[in-house]
């Protein structure tokens, strides 16, 4: 290693490994991420002190001098900029209002795609923005405020970025942490008052031409996902989709990143580099080629970062020297998080640096050793990429999802070769749909064949058992999958005689481990009656039927991966009959989840009130299952099999546009095998004491526990169910204190004993009247 940083190897092919910039881009990354902490004052301070710093470095003459100096500058421009944004914040006429919590009407655009919400009541989304104006009383006072949006998603969620609105929002102070000014949420649609950039309108029609022409030409879930493969749309994308891509290890293909940026330079740069054009007017155009791409795909934070590892490329290829990549990565880091510092707290972010830096440390000397043993230099680049980004991110993977994704390598691998035919061709078929309809629509039905192969691995991938391994989540787990990592590979480097072995033992694990844990996985059990899935914040319970394959859904939970997985481990593909309680996403957000892929009969609800809107969206996925909807009343016996279910809730009459939609919810007795379970939905107190006190059988051996165990629960209904044991589905960590102490303790002196999925995950009560009891399989992988 010389001292600037420079390092050759033996046989003359790695040089210029330049790490000058690299010291200075962590300076700038850890005072981004410390800045929102602090007060301006220590900011400031800071900079002082590394400008001393380096007046007094400068005169040294030692080797690495170069180095600090970078660093230095770079820790005193950020530290500078952070604490007048800091101050800036703290004086905007913004503040006020939020530290008071008050109303205000204000003007403002969306900096981004709006994203939708999960969880009970009516649906919400949040979004970036920038307050433009404050409208009080007669004045208008006109600023710039970023701020964190919440709103309903009626009114909002069609908004372009760079549309101006004006709403009526209540304010509130942001957390500590965070680089907003305020965190706004709005109570009803905006007004629009005015309209986006000539540029944003053209990006818009554009992309809207493209999913357009793919919902006419492709299936529904390809047709989703072009789009969102070519400039980042997934409004269409089927969410049960983005789950398979998620559990395959390629949800980075659902969004805008590096791999989008090279091949739109590859495909732009290939007619110029047969005809040997001069090197910066490549660069030129593909800087053109890559402006109009970010516009295209809108310049939100994902963007970006792939337009500056993009950039990466066109400065090696500007200067002429590959090797430039580490310190034009590290200078990407530092401009990116001038520009934006809330990258610095972006999970993507870190993990798109991490990834490039990689792939371009790593992955030329792998491929180029597999090249020497005789690999084919399309498979060779393939791997090696696919690998050097792979190992490097799954420490952080791991670290932020509490998995790590078995099948990811594979998946890339084999999904490697339809990205690039799909993007060229879907942004051919966005260009020249602008122009000519038909010829648009024939290049999106080219483009559909290599993202059927996509659909195909993602969905193949993802129904593979075990392929999500559960792992420490956390810097703990981090570290221990690092560690793990960097011994294994240093061990097949240093002792070659154990690489054999390890390929004996890999697939020993594949042909021989793997079946054996299927066979004796022991879930389901034998005579289940009924299972709670752990599907975080919400209910979905699960009643086999006694035929193979086959059973009775109890609503669906928030969240459509959590009720697949619950339902694919049960061996579940048939669905005579679904029951949803009431039409809070708590409950029906994972319904598309649970139907998708999947023989459905009937879904029944009970009484819905007037005022409830939701009905026409969940009638639509009813239908596009192929199922229909039907009411179901107090006296009425649905018999599926060995399960027997009788109606007790709610009364029609009870449903009027003055009550709670909790308190309409669907209230089922469950008889399997003579073993009773009361199913309850979201009652609160005031529904449960009118069921009491007239005269309705509550008895049942098993209740499951209204509302997620809120405390807003009647003592003497609790009582009369009788019930030896308690079900509570209830989301770990959740921020309304379910289940309340108040609630367990009215539970126990009722004689019950509980069962909780957020501590314990599916739970299964088995067996029959006679002997029954409750197993519990352990937290969910999620």
């Amino acid at each position: 290693m010389r001292h600037d940083g420079r390092e050759v190897s033996p046989d003359g092919r790695w040089q210029w490994l330049d790490l000058r910039l690299v010291p200075a881009a962590a300076a700038v990354w850890a005072v981004s991420l410390a800045a929102p902490f602090l007060a301006p004052w220590p900011l400031l301070a800071g900079t002082v002190a590394a400008l001393g710093a380096a007046v007094c470095v400068r005169r040294w003459s030692a080797p690495g001098v170069t180095t600090l100096l970078a660093a230095l500058a770079a820790l005193a421009l950020t530290c500078g900029t952070a604490a007048v944004r800091g101050a800036a914040r703290e004086a905007s006429p913004l503040r006020e209002w939020a530290d008071a919590h008050r109303a205000v009407t204000v003007d403002l655009r969306l900096e981004g795609d709006p994203h939708l919400l999960t969880g009970s009541g009516r649906p919400r989304i949040v979004a970036d923005a920038t307050v433009t104006a404050l409208h009080e009383e007669h004045q208008v006072q006109h600023l710039e405020a970023p701020v964190l949006l919440f709103a309903p998603a009626e009114g909002w969620r069609e908004l372009p970025p760079g549309q101006p609105v004006r709403a009526r929002v209540v304010a509130a102070p942001p957390r500590a942490g965070d680089d907003v000014v305020a965190v706004l949420s709005a109570r009803g649609p905006p007004d629009r008052v005015g309209e986006p950039g000539s540029w944003q309108r053209m990006a818009g029609g554009l992309r809207d031409g493209l999913t357009d022409a793919a919902a006419r030409t492709l299936d529904p879930r390809p047709g989703g996902l072009l789009p969102g493969l070519v400039v980042g749309d997934t409004r269409r994308m089927d969410p049960v989709l983005v789950e398979d891509f998620r559990q395959a290890g390629l949800s980075h293909l659902t969004a805008v990143s590096g791999a989008n940026v090279a091949i739109v330079i590859a495909a732009v740069l290939w007619p110029l580099r047969r005809r040997a054009v001069d090197r910066r007017v490549q660069a030129a155009v593909a800087a053109v080629a890559l402006v109009c791409f970010v516009v295209l795909a809108r310049p939100e934070p994902s963007v970006l970062r792939a337009a500056a590892m993009g950039a990466v490329t066109l400065l090696a290829l500007a200067s002429g020297r590959a090797r430039v990549a580490v310190p034009a990565l590290a200078a990407a880091v530092c401009v990116l998080l001038q520009l934006d510092p809330g990258l610095a707290r972006d999970p993507g972010f870190a993990l798109s640096v991490l990834a490039t830096a990689a792939i371009v440390l790593l992955a030329p000397t792998w491929s180029r050793r597999l090249r020497e043993r005789g690999w084919p230099p399309l498979v060779a680049d393939a791997l090696a990429v696919s690998a050097a980004a792979g190992l490097a991110t799954a420490p952080l993977v791991a670290a932020l999802s509490g998995t790590v994704s078995l099948v990811s390598l594979p998946a890339n691998l084999l999904a490697a070769p339809a990205v690039a035919p799909a993007t060229v061709l879907g942004l051919l078929a966005t260009v020249v749909g602008a122009v000519s309809t038909p010829a648009g629509d024939l290049l999106v039905w080219c483009a559909g064949w290599p993202t059927r192969w996509l659909v195909l691995v993602a969905e193949r991938a993802a129904q593979l058992p075990d392929a999500v391994a559960g792992w420490p989540a956390g810097a703990g787990g981090a570290a221990l999958l690092s560690l793990l990592l960097a011994a294994v590979g240093w061990a097949l480097w240093r002792f070659r005689r154990l690489r054999p072995l390890a390929v004996a033992a890999l697939v020993g694990l594949v042909v021989i481990g793997w079946p054996v844990r299927q066979v004796v996985r022991g879930w389901p059990l034998p005579d289940t009656v009924v299972v709670a899935c752990d599907v975080g914040q919400g209910d979905a319970l699960v009643l086999p039927t006694g035929a193979e394959g086959e059973a009775v859904l109890v609503d669906a939970g928030p969240d459509v991966a959590a009720v697949d997985r619950c339902l694919e481990v049960l061996g579940v593909d048939r669905l005579p009959l679904v029951l949803l309680s009431h039409l809070d996403a708590d409950h029906v957000g994972g319904l598309s989840g649970a139907l998708e892929g999947r023989d459905v009969g009937t879904v029944a609800t009970g009484a819905l009130s007037p005022a409830d809107d939701r009905a026409g969206a969940v009638d639509t996925l009813i239908s596009r299952a192929g199922a229909e909807r039907i009411r179901l009343a107090p006296g009425d016996t649905r018999e599926v099999g060995a399960v027997v279910l009788d109606v007790l809730a709610p009364e029609p009459a009870r449903a009027t546009a003055a009550v709670e939609a909790n308190d309409l919810s669907l209230v089922v007795r469950a008889t399997v095998r003579g073993l009773r379970v009361l199913l309850t939905g979201d009652l609160g107190a005031e529904a449960e004491a009118r069921l009491r006190t007239g005269g309705v059988d509550l008895r049942a051996d098993v209740l499951k526990v209204p509302h997620h165990g809120s405390a807003d629960a009647d003592p003497g209904f609790l009582a009369a169910t009788g019930a030896r044991t308690a079900l509570i589905s209830v989301g770990a960590d959740n921020t309304y204190g379910h289940p309340a102490r108040s609630l367990l303790e009215t539970l126990a002196r009722a004689g019950m004993r509980v069962h909780r999925t957020d501590q314990q995950g599916d739970l299964a009560v088995v067996g029959s009247a006679d002997e029954w009891g409750v197993a519990a399989r352990g937290r969910a992988v999620r």
